[in-house]
């Protein structure tokens, strides 16, 4: 960073705060990883100085002709990558693409089932405060009290007396695999088309790690960054017979010209993601997570649903007398980063919340394993249990920092 050191070194402070603080600290927010240097370095590339708007070879601006070679490749990765028939690499995030698909296939008051927020959805899913709430009309499922899983015959249920004309499946903090053939025997009992919300699992899905929803779906999106580990942005993939509905929706739909340096970071992302060591990355963010949940449970926590099948997993700090919101706070101070996550049937706020949710993505990117997956579950127990041990905080805090010196983030940065 010397040239931003230079011109700007207020900036410069700031941006080296934070790497220091992503170096110190174990990230361990399910949505969030580490982008490689090659991504890095190209979502920060020349290609942020011009305009593409349109699409390779129909460009409304003159000098694009390296930009429809970016964006074509990025195009053909993806569609390899994922086997999809089509795919828009433009969307700027994950919402977008969410927005792009219900403006290309339904009108505003028209119908959507989709996975409740507080159950394991995503704000686009369907919440009365987000455009997706506002324009369309929204009924949601959710997980059995039971089980705390995906309750399909209620799905079904709802679905035939709903008739959605779109059924969304997909979560942002559901902790079990999603059977994407079920929904898709549910969308056709009732005459819905059926999208995939796969923000948090792509990685997984390339990994062979979780069911693929691309067969199943008309529609699947998801973000280019958490488990698939690229830059921020999003993609949508589709059947071809809603190729030109998806493309208008995007643009001029809801966007204008599109980031071309984030397509280039994506096009470099999905070129790692194809290389052999990407899927061996995905199993071990899945076993690092069951070491995790199992260290946690064995340490008297309660995981919603009992454990997971993938990156993620939520933890009922209700029972510890602490709610999500001071158990984050607590657990950063000893250098755990996680976030407070409503949990199925939670009695506390959003704001509040029942729950935390931990993710093993970013920890495992660094090259921590088994060993260290032990520990740190034995870390979080001891912190949450005795939450006014302000020196606890500070020996693990401690403890930490030597563990992360170990497994550095950016050797070269």
């Amino acid at each position: 960073m010397s040239v931003i050191d230079k011109v700007d070194p207020e900036t410069g402070k700031i941006l080296k705060q934070e790497l220091k603080r992503q170096q110190e600290n174990l990230i361990m927010i399910a949505s969030e990883n580490y982008a490689s240097p090659a991504v890095l370095e190209a979502q920060g590339c020349i290609m942020t100085n011009k305009y593409a708007e349109g699409y390779p070879s129909e460009r409304f601006y003159q000098g694009c002709k390296y930009y429809d070679q970016i964006e074509s490749l990025a195009i053909a990765r993806a569609k390899k990558l994922f086997g999809a028939e089509y795919v828009n690499v433009q969307p700027h995030s994950g919402s977008q693409a969410n927005m792009a698909v219900y403006f290309a296939v339904l009108k505003p008051g028209d119908k959507i089932l989709s996975m409740r927020l507080d159950q394991g959805g995503h704000l686009t899913h369907g919440l009365k405060t987000n455009f997706s709430g506002r324009y369309y009309r929204c009924a949601f499922y959710g997980v059995s009290r039971e089980t705390e899983t995906i309750d399909y015959d209620y799905v079904l249920k709802a679905a035939k007396k709903f008739r959605p004309k779109l059924i969304v499946c997909g979560a942002s903090s559901y902790p079990r695999i999603i059977d994407f053939k079920k929904f898709r025997q549910i969308a056709d009992k009732c005459g819905a088309m059926l999208m995939a919300d796969i923000a948090h699992i792509a990685g997984l899905v390339v990994g062979r790690i979780h069911p693929d929803p691309v067969p199943y779906c008309d529609f699947v999106t998801t973000t280019t960054h958490k488990t698939l580990k690229g830059a921020r942005g999003a993609i949508i993939m589709c059947k071809k017979k809603y190729a030109g509905a998806i493309d208008r929706a995007v643009f001029p739909g809801i966007q204008g010209g599109p980031f071309m340096h984030e397509i280039a970071a994506k096009a470099v992302a999905f070129k790692e993601a194809m290389k052999p060591g990407f899927r061996e990355y995905q199993r071990n963010i899945v076993r690092n997570a069951n070491v995790l949940a199992g260290g946690l449970t064995k340490n008297g926590l309660r995981l919603v649903s009992g454990g997971t099948d993938n990156h993620l997993m939520l933890v009922d700090v209700s029972l510890l007398n602490l709610n999500g919101r001071n158990a984050a706070e607590i657990l950063e101070e000893a250098g755990i980063v996680v976030n407070a996550n409503q949990i199925p049937f939670d009695k506390l706020s959003p704001v509040l919340t029942s729950g935390i949710r931990i993710g093993t993505s970013a920890i495992t990117a660094r090259g921590m394993g088994e060993k260290e997956m032990l520990c740190i579950a034995s870390w979080i127990s001891r912190i949450l249990k005795e939450p006014e041990n302000k020196k606890l905080r500070r020996d693990i805090n401690a403890e930490v920092k030597k563990l992360c010196a170990r497994f550095p983030v950016y050797k070269d940065l």
